[in-house]
C-alpha cells in the first residue's frame, strides 16, 4: 500500500482505523482532552477529532506535532505486535506524506523499548551463501535491500527479495544471505534484547 488511507478487504481494522485508535489512545493515556491536546500541537480541534475518528489522511507534520505536543516517538502511532517474519515490497507500507515537499515516509519497523540496534551496510557476491548461526533469543534482523536481488531470511524458509523490498525475521534460528545478482547492496540492522 502506498497510502496511509489504503483500506484491505478483511475483516481486520484499516490502517487508518488502527491509527485513528492509536492517537486516541495515546491522548486519553496522557490525560488530554481534545482541546488541549490540539493547541499544543497546534493543530485544529476539528482535525483531531477527525482523525480520531478514522476520517482524514494525516500528514507527517500533523503526526510529529501530535507526538511532540504528547512527549512521544511519532512511531508510537504505529507499533505492531512482533511478527516472526514480516516482509514489506518496495511499493508496499505504511505510508505517510509532506504536506510541504516531495517527500514520503514508509515505516518499516519501529524499535521496541530497551533494546540496541547495530547498523550495517552490506556489499555481497553471488555463489557462496552465507549462513549465519543463532544469535541470542530475541535478536531480530532487519534487511532493506538496496540494489540487485537476494534470498534471505530464516535458512529453512528464505524470501526472494528485489531492491527496495524491507524484511526482518528471528535471527535465533539460523538463516541465510544470498546474492542472486553482482554487487548486491542491503542495509541490515540487527536488533538486541
Amino acid at each position: 500500500m502506498t497510502d496511509i488511507a489504503n483500506n484491505s478487504i478483511s475483516n481486520t481494522p484499516s490502517r487508518i482505523d488502527l491509527l485513528a485508535l492509536s492517537i486516541k489512545r495515546e491522548r486519553q493515556s496522557a490525560g488530554l482532552s481534545l482541546t488541549e491536546l490540539a493547541k499544543r500541537a497546534g493543530v485544529a480541534k476539528s482535525t483531531l477529532s477527525q482523525l480520531e475518528s478514522g476520517i482524514g489522511n494525516p500528514s507527517i507534520e500533523t503526526l510529529w506535532s501530535l507526538a511532540t505536543a504528547m512527549g512521544l516517538q511519532v512511531t508510537r502511532f504505529f507499533e505492531q505486535p512482533q511478527q516472526n517474519l514480516r516482509v514489506i515490497r518496495a511499493n508496499e507500507g505504511l505510508t505517510t506524506y509532506s504536506e510541504n515537499a516531495h517527500y514520503a515516509a514508509t515505516l518499516l519497523a519501529d524499535c521496541p523499548a530497551g533494546v540496541r540496534r547495530d547498523i550495517y551496510r552490506l556489499k555481497v557476491q553471488p555463489g557462496e551463501v552465507r549462513l549465519s548461526q543463532p544469535h541470542p533469543p530475541g535478536t531480530v534482523e532487519h534487511v532493506v535491500l538496496c540494489s540487485g536481488s537476494a534470498n534471505i531470511g530464516p535458512a529453512n524458509e528464505p524470501v526472494l527479495l528485489q531492491a527496495g523490498d524491507y524484511i526482518s525475521y528471528l535471527a535465533n534460528a539460523p538463516h541465510v544471505f544470498e546474492a542472486l545478482e553482482a554487487d548486491t547492496t542491503a542495509v541490515m540492522v540487527i536488533e538486541h534484547p
